[in-house]
């Protein structure tokens, strides 16, 4: 999958953060990158060379960074309307 698409799907599940570059998930909409952890409520930064997703667990502030190159699929999951 090319970063282009990629791009859209991490755009299309969240929303920007005002007077920032980062873009925070859309309510009720999780994510999972490449099979991995499922993200809820976090924060995601679409940089040239990798993606950070920046979440809150147990008290800690989490910071994951994935290679644009290395990103294979990217889940979103929402509840039914």
């Amino acid at each position: 999958m090319n970063k282009a698409t990629l791009e859209k799907v991490f755009e299309y599940a969240s929303k920007p953060v005002q007077g920032t570059m980062s873009r925070k998930l859309r309510k009720d909409v999780k994510i999972q990158v490449n099979e991995g952890e499922v993200y809820e409520g976090a924060t995601l930064f679409l940089g040239e060379e990798f993606v950070r997703v920046t979440c809150v667990k147990d008290g800690l502030n989490i910071n994951t960074y994935y290679d644009w190159e290395k990103i294979a699929s990217v889940r979103t999951l929402g509840a039914v309307e």
